[in-house]
């Protein structure tokens, strides 16, 4: 049976913005599913629940299913493996996460325009977080590879980053305890999914459980 790969992009994108990693993953033999889901109109926990079911019925066809997710979708990914982790889990691979959240948000996040784009997770994003919202995110009890970038595109937005950061989220908050690996790559935030040495490590992650890092 072939092994699976679920998708999940981030808040301000869509699933286009994880075709290439998508074509590039069939090309390598696994079976995708790259969802379409509602970033911005639900919240962490919602979003969850939401592609639940679909991602119960690709797991049941795949012998294993693994996971990429780009920025907030690496914390979607959390809530879904804490809630519905499937039997056959297989290997997670996230890109620039903010799994410690992001100093951005923090300064944003109680302004009008802000949570109207971002909605409620966009809220979520903020370094300081009750008890409850960390009990969403659960353990890392599974393999789990984190890719960080250290370029920006965003000049105003990296004086908010103290530290290496992808200007949205710095390298240091992009850590995780219990992670199996993490590497730092010269991609920024909005495009480094799209970075041909991102894709490489990605796949090599999968396939083995840590990264080249050549």
């Amino acid at each position: 049976m072939t092994e699976g790969v679920l998708l999940l992009h981030g808040i301000a994108r869509r699933a286009a913005s994880l075709r290439p990693l998508e074509r590039r993953l069939t090309t390598e033999g696994y079976a995708s599913l790259n969802l379409d889901y509602p970033a911005r109109r639900l919240g962490l926990a919602d979003i969850a629940e939401t592609i639940a079911p679909a991602v119960a019925t690709f797991g049941a066809g795949v012998s294993r299913l693994h996971l990429v997710t780009h920025s907030m979708g690496g914390l979607v990914a959390r809530v879904l493996l804490t809630r519905h982790r499937p039997d056959n889990l297989g290997r997670v691979v996230m890109l620039g996460p903010p799994n410690g959240g992001s100093e951005v948000a923090d300064a944003l996040h109680r302004l009008a325009p802000y949570r109207r784009f971002f909605g409620p997770a966009g809220a979520e994003l903020v370094t300081l977080r009750g008890a409850a919202q960390e009990r969403l995110f659960g353990p890392v009890d599974y393999p789990l590879g984190v890719i960080a970038g250290r370029r920006s595109l965003y000049p105003l937005a990296s004086l908010l980053l103290p530290g290496p950061n992808d200007g949205r989220v710095t390298v240091a908050r992009t850590r995780l305890e219990g992670m199996a690996d993490h590497i730092v790559l010269p991609a920024a935030h909005p495009t480094m999914m799209w970075n041909r040495r991102v894709l490489s490590e990605t796949l090599h992650f999968l396939r083995w459980g840590r990264f080249d890092q050549r």
